[in-house]
């Protein structure tokens, strides 16, 4: 089995509960998923099974939209509502100003990762510093808030939708977002509604698939917006080989097919920008 299934992720499950059920179902470890949710956090978990794990990486990269809610007049350690209260508020707030403020991180902007997370800083996750209350400085990476939209306000809650990039975490936006509104708050419900191209409306849940109702996309499905290169028998004789070839696609990288089935991907070589060398081989893939 080689292919992309679109899972909901329950509440309360890790994305690593959700990788050994898959585990278990299709009888394979070879099966990853392509973006972390956090155990409070619903909706969509790409996972690749077979030689699909080769995309992981490529699929991680992909932006990320999300529905967040806040619960104002309260922060947490763990900056959303399963953790410890650590301070609270009772700040009046305008609908005029929630959406003034969410506009405001529209592009990019460097945001400082939450204390709890599994990030590593000297060889040891974050989150072992804050269990043993050692100090530690929190890293901070570059995000792109491409999209943000009011969804609902009322007294005590802002809903919101936003499309992010890769590595945003929304519970720091959350953070940073009351910060600029001159209160607390903390994330009380979150639901990734789409990754990259993979959408809530094709995933399954676990219960769905456990009974056999679930659809595995294919990798020339999966890959159908990159750009795609058929090859000659004498091409692919080369490609099935790892060999550089010459490039003939426009962007970085450009999904290689031969007789209609994904065979690899390429990427344009660094050294000679007329060449293209092997990015990901898919040669063994059961069609």
């Amino acid at each position: 089995m080689d292919g992309i299934l679109v899972v909901n992720k329950e509440k309360d499950m890790t994305s690593r509960d959700v990788i050994n059920n898959l585990n278990r179902i299709f009888h394979t470890k070879k099966i990853g998923h392509t973006g972390t949710l956090d155990p409070i956090a619903e909706g969509v978990l790409v996972t690749c099974i077979g030689q699909a794990t080769k995309l992981v990486e490529l699929l991680t990269s992909s932006t990320k939209e999300y529905i967040a809610k806040i619960k104002l007049g309260i922060a947490t350690d763990t900056l959303d509502i399963t953790g410890k209260t650590i301070a609270t508020s009772n700040t009046r707030i305008t609908p005029s100003e929630v959406k003034k403020t969410l506009n405001s991180f529209l592009g990019q902007s460097y945001q400082e990762v939450p204390l709890y997370s599994a990030i590593k800083i000297n060889g040891r996750k974050l989150y072992e510093y804050a269990r043993h209350n050692e100090a530690i400085k929190l890293p901070e990476r570059l995000i792109e808030v491409y999209k943000i939209e009011l969804l609902s306000f009322n007294n005590d809650e802002i809903e919101f939708k936003c499309l992010v990039s890769k590595g945003t975490y929304i519970r720091s936006l959350i953070r940073d977002i009351c910060t600029k509104l001159n209160t607390c708050g903390t994330m009380s419900s979150l639901i990734r509604t789409k990754q990259g191209e993979f959408t809530l409306s094709q995933s399954f849940t676990l219960n769905e698939i456990e009974n056999n109702n679930y659809k595995i996309i294919s990798l020339k499905e999966a890959l159908q917006n990159y750009e795609q290169v058929s090859l000659s028998q004498e091409e692919y004789k080369k490609v099935s080989n790892g060999a550089i070839i010459s490039k003939k696609f426009k962007n970085n990288l450009a999904v290689l097919t031969y007789q209609d089935k994904v065979i690899a991907i390429y990427q344009e070589y660094s050294h000679d920008k007329n060449l293209a060398k092997p990015y990901r081989m898919f040669i063994n893939v059961n069609f």
